[in-house]
């Protein structure tokens, strides 16, 4: 049972989560380990930050609605290998069992921190290829790619947004504000899809989802309006080093 001081210091934590998604992304780092550290074991923890999550998702998707305009095609083809993927995932993880998934922790942590270092470099590879004028040959594949990052998101989520920006680079070809656009569709799919499965597990702490959705709503809310007053890339590493701290404590529990 969450005490009062419970949902507060989980409110605090989705205000942050918020924020920093929408400056530099990360969020899940900061949530995660604040549900577990109350008392929420690790994979209804994990279940009840996806449904959490989904409102906030919604906003970036609708917040880029513009640049998904002519990319319809594209929607068509990556959309359902991302709904398709996020359930595959959510359905992975309820077979992992809870001491087996506990296990996983640190590992799913120190890789979501490790993606997180990498956007930056990611970022500027996508630029680079761009500016080459690659021809998008591999577009109709891009759903392969897509659907598997899209198993690793409805499993755990955490820098889902790197893994897709990555997958999407492979095969398209475009600019990188539409397919930022694309990348947020996609994120979009796979947590509703993998929130809806998770609706049917009984492990979703609702009261605790609830707390969060309208902590984060808040947060990213205050983040869009820091933006261009805190640098990101000090923001992510400052994420950075709090995952790979938290993961050394999950080890050493």
């Amino acid at each position: 049972m969450l005490s009062g001081f419970d949902f507060l210091l989980i409110g605090l934590a989705a205000l942050a989560a918020g924020a920093v998604n929408a400056l530099a992304g990360g969020g899940t780092l900061i949530t995660f380990p604040m549900l577990t550290a109350v008392g929420i074991p690790a994979m209804a923890a994990n279940i009840t930050n996806t449904v959490a999550l989904c409102p906030g998702y919604f906003g970036g998707t609708l917040a880029q609605w513009n640049d998904l305009r002519g990319q319809e095609k594209r929607l068509w083809l990556i959309v359902p290998a991302s709904i398709a993927g996020g359930v595959l995932g959510g359905f992975l993880l309820l077979q992992t069992g809870e001491k087996f998934f506990k296990d996983l922790v640190p590992y799913l942590i120190l890789l979501a921190s490790g993606l997180l270092a990498i956007q930056d470099p990611v970022r500027a590879w996508l630029m680079r290829r761009m500016g080459e004028g690659h021809g998008a040959k591999l577009e109709k594949l891009t759903w392969l790619p897509v659907g598997l990052a899209s198993i690793y998101g409805g499993y755990f989520g955490a820098g889902l947004s790197v893994i897709v920006l990555s997958a999407l680079g492979l095969t398209l070809e475009d600019t990188l504000t539409r397919l930022n656009a694309l990348k947020q569709a996609v994120a979009f799919s796979v947590n509703v899809a993998a929130a809806i499965f998770f609706i049917f597990s009984g492990q979703v702490i609702w009261s605790a989802a609830l707390v969060m959705a309208v902590g984060a709503l808040i947060g990213g809310t205050l983040g869009g309006k820091l933006a261009g007053r805190i640098k990101p890339s000090t923001l992510r590493w400052t994420v950075v080093t709090i995952g790979v701290i938290v993961s050394i404590i999950y080890f050493v529990r």
